[in-house]
């Protein structure tokens, strides 16, 4: 990953990472409005979302470079292909998934892999961001076994996790922890989330 991408300075800034897996692409391209206008500054979409390349696309329209909007649940190279040219600014997996990691490293998108063992982290680690998944099988004593054998890998714990748990994770070496339900939905709650910067 180029070390002057700035999705790592934005996810250590933000610390909560939302994970969207909408039930349509309006709802996708709405609840991403309503992120970024509480604050929120880097959105993973999911390939869950029925149309989610649209979705991308639309939102990528509509707010310009003002974001960096990622593509996660992405595992096969014709997701990582079509992401990429929506305007996806970062690809997401769940698991060690090799042909997306090229179609990254061609486009020159950074690439969070996911791993679970301390091998498949470790090698994601070396590369760039590392997912941690599923998070909450090992919870923060977990990850902070991860940090104490790999201190300078970045680190983004996601599954299973709360807004109220997000906090042991960071306090374990988390960057920032992905949420993928649970943040309100009213525009004032969300605010106090994101306008500070996320979970303290």
């Amino acid at each position: 990953m180029d070390a002057t991408h700035p999705l790592v300075p934005a996810l250590r800034a933000q610390r909560l990472l939302p994970v969207l897996r909408s039930p349509d692409p309006a709802s996708a391209v709405a609840r991403v409005r309503a992120l970024l206008a509480a604050g929120c500054r880097v959105v993973e979409l999911t390939t869950s979302t029925p149309g989610w390349a649209g979705a991308l696309a639309d939102c990528r329209g509509e707010h310009g470079d003002g974001a960096l909007l990622g593509v996660g649940t992405v595992t096969r190279a014709e997701q990582a292909t079509a992401a990429v040219e929506a305007g996806a600014d970062f690809l997401v997996s769940p698991f060690p998934a090799p042909p997306v990691r090229e179609v990254a490293a061609r486009a020159g998108v950074p690439f969070v892999e996911g791993g679970f063992t301390p091998a498949e982290i470790a090698d994601a680690a070396g590369r760039g961001p590392a997912k941690v998944f599923p998070a909450h099988v090992g919870g923060p004593r977990y990850l902070a076994s991860l940090r104490a054998v790999l201190p300078d890998a970045v680190l983004v714990p996601t599954g299973g996790i709360s807004v109220a748990e997000a906090p042991a994770y960071l306090d374990a070496g988390a960057v920032a922890v992905g949420i993928g339900s649970g943040l309100p939905a009213e525009p004032e709650a969300l605010a106090r989330v994101f306008g500070g910067g996320g979970a303290a």
